[in-house]
C-alpha cells in the first residue's frame, strides 16, 4: 500500500520500542506551520509528541516517498487497512540514513542535529506570526487612541505560549539579528515572552516541588489537625495555576507595549538621555502601558503589574529602579521574572547605541549581578540559567586546545569547532562535537577562562553557513 494513515499513538509506541518512522509527506498543523519534514527520520517521540499535541490524530506515511515504518530490529511494519500490523517481508530492512554535509556523525549526534532542524523550522513561522501580531497591535494602538484588538492578541499568545512550553526556549535556535536592529521592539516583545514563558514555567515546577517536599516531610511539625494524618495530599502544591500562566505569558508579551507612546527617535538615541527625555522613557511602563491597558478594559491584576512594574527592583535597594514608590518585596515573582527577561534580551540584542553580547556573557553578568541577594530571587535565578543554559545556542566558546566553536545546543554542549588552534577558520567543516559523550576529546572541553565579548568580534572567522545563522533571517 503507497500511502498509509498510521494513528499517531501508534507512532509513538513504535518509535518508544526503540522502532523508527519516515513519513515521506510533510506534516503541517491547522496554522500552516510545518511541524515535520517528509525526508527526516524519526527515532525519538518527542516530536510525535508535538504532533499529537496540535490535535493531530493520524499521519499518511507515503511510501513511494521513502516513508516508512521499522521496528528495533530494522525490520519495515506493514499497516493493514484496518490499523492492525501485518508481518514484515523479509526483504524490506530499513534503508541507510543519508550521509551528513558535515560527515560520519554518531547516532544520536545526528537524530538531535535533525530535532534541531525540525524546531528551527517550527520556530520560524511561530515567530514570523508573533511579530504580524504585535506589530499590528501597535499600529492599532497609534491610529486607534490607544485601542487595540485584544482578543486578538489573547488568540496568538496562547498558540505561542503552548509551543514554547512544548519545545522550553525554540527561539533560541533561530538567527539572531546582531548587525540590525530594525523592528527591535517588536523582536524584543516576542523573545521576553518566549524567555519568561520558559522561565516561570520552570520556576514554578521546581518552587512547587520544593514546597510540596517540605510539607511532607514537616507534616507533624504544621499546627492544624489536617495535616496530621500521613496520607499524600490529594492535590500537589503549586505556586501558580494554568489561568495565571497564561495570563504571564500574555504579560510577557505585551510588557513594553507603552513605548509606542514613544517616538522613536527617541528610543534609538545613540548618545546621552536628558533628565527630561530619561523620565518619559520610564512613562511607558508605570503611566503609558498603564493607560493602554485601561483604554482596552484589561482587568487582569497579573497582565498590570507585569506592565507596570517591570523596571522594579529584584533586591531590597537596587539602583536605578523604578517607579521608585515600590520596594522588592512589593514585586510579584512573575513580574522579577519579566525583568531578568528583559535585561538577558536586551543585552544580547543589537542596538543603536550598543553592540550585542556573547549570549555566555550575559547569562554570566546576570548571574553575578544577582546571585546571593534573597532566597527567592535564588529560585528565579535557577530558573533562568536552566531555561537559557550556560552556553545558549548561538554563543562563541573558546576550547582548550585554543580553538573556538559555535554552540549549537545547550544540552551537551553541542558543539561545532570553526576555527584552528591558531584563530584561521578551517578550510572545511568540522564535525559537530557532543561535550557530554565520554568519548570526547579533553582538548575540546569549553576553556571558561576565556571568553568572546561580542559575536560581532568574530564574525569574520565564521564560515559562510554560520554568518548566515549570525545575521538576521
Amino acid at each position: 500500500m503507497t500511502n498509509t494513515m498510521v494513528t499517531i499513538d501508534n507512532l509513538i509506541k513504535i518509535v518508544r520500542s526503540g522502532g523508527k518512522i519516515k513519513t515521506g509527506v510533510d506534516i503541517y498543523n491547522a496554522k500552516g506551520m510545518l511541524l515535520l519534514e517528509k525526508t527526516i527520520l524519526v527515532e525519538k517521540p518527542r516530536i510525535l509528541e508535538i504532533i499529537k499535541e496540535n490535535g493531530i490524530r493520524s499521519v499518511m506515511v507515503n511510501a513511494a516517498s521513502d516513508g516508512g515504518l521499522w521496528d528495533e530490529n530494522g525490520h519495515r511494519i506493514q499497516f493493514s487497512s484496518d490499523g492492525s500490523v501485518d508481518p514484515a517481508p523479509p526483504d524490506t530492512e530499513m534503508p541507510p540514513p543519508p550521509p551528513s554535509e558535515h560527515g560520519p556523525l554518531s547516532k544520536d549526534v545526528g537524530q538531535r542535529l535533525q530535532e534541531i532542524e525540525a524546531i528551527k523550522k517550527q520556530a520560524a513561522i511561530a515567530y514570523q506570526e508573533a511579530k504580524d501580531c504585535i506589530k499590528k497591535a501597535m499600529e492599532q494602538i497609534k491610529g486607534n487612541n490607544g485601542q487595540f484588538d485584544i482578543q486578538a492578541v489573547e488568540a496568538q499568545v496562547d498558540q505561542l505560549s503552548r509551543f514554547l512550553v512544548s519545545n522550553g526556549h525554540p527561539f533560541a535556535y533561530l538567527n539572531k539579528e546582531i548587525f540590525s536592529f530594525d523592528d527591535y521592539l517588536f523582536n524584543h516583545s516576542i523573545n521576553v515572552c518566549a524567555i519568561g514563558t520558559a522561565v516561570v514555567h520552570k520556576f514554578n515546577t521546581h518552587f512547587s516541588t520544593t514546597i510540596e517536599t517540605f510539607l511532607s516531610e514537616n507534616r507533624a511539625d504544621i499546627p492544624g489537625n489536617m495535616f496530621q494524618t500521613k496520607e499524600k495530599f490529594d492535590d500537589g502544591f503549586r505556586c501558580y495555576y494554568p489561568d495565571e500562566l497564561n495570563d504571564m505569558s500574555l504579560g510577557f508579551f505585551l510588557y513594553d507595549i507603552g513605548k509606542v507612546m514613544i517616538p522613536e527617535p527617541l528610543l534609538n538615541k545613540t548618545g546621552r538621555l536628558t533628565p527630561k527625555e530619561f523620565d518619559m522613557i520610564k512613562r511607558h511602563s508605570y503611566e503609558y502601558g498603564v493607560n493602554i491597558l485601561e483604554k482596552n478594559n484589561v482587568q487582569s491584576a497579573i497582565l498590570k503589574n507585569i506592565v507596570a512594574y517591570h523596571h522594579g527592583p529584584l533586591f531590597q535597594k537596587e539602583e536605578g529602579c523604578y517607579p521608585v514608590d515600590r520596594k522588592s518585596s512589593d514585586i510579584p515573582l512573575y513580574v522579577k521574572i519579566c525583568k531578568l527577561a528583559d535585561i538577558y534580551d536586551a543585552m544580547t540584542s543589537r542596538r543603536s547605541y550598543k553592540e550585542a553580547l556573547n549570549q555566555i556573557s550575559a547569562v554570566t553578568e546576570v548571574f553575578r549581578k544577582y546571585v546571593k541577594k534573597n532566597t527567592m530571587l535564588q529560585f528565579i535565578l535557577h530558573a533562568f540559567v536552566k531555561s537559557i543554559g550556560i552556553y545558549p545556542p548561538g554563543s562563541i566558546v573558546f576550547l582548550k586546545n585554543r580553538q573556538m566553536a559555535y554552540v549549537l545546543e545547550s544540552k551537551g554542549p553541542l558543539i561545532l569547532p570553526f576555527t584552528d588552534t591558531s584563530g584561521n577558520t578551517l578550510k572545511h567543516n568540522a564535525d559537530p562535537v557532543d561535550l557530554s559523550s565520554p568519548d570526547a576529546e579533553p582538548l575540546l572541553a569549553i576553556d571558561s577562562d576565556r571568553s568572546v565579548r561580542t559575536t560581532r568580534d568574530v564574525y569574520d572567522l565564521l564560515p559562510e553557513f554560520l554568518r548566515q545563522t549570525a545575521m538576521p533571517v
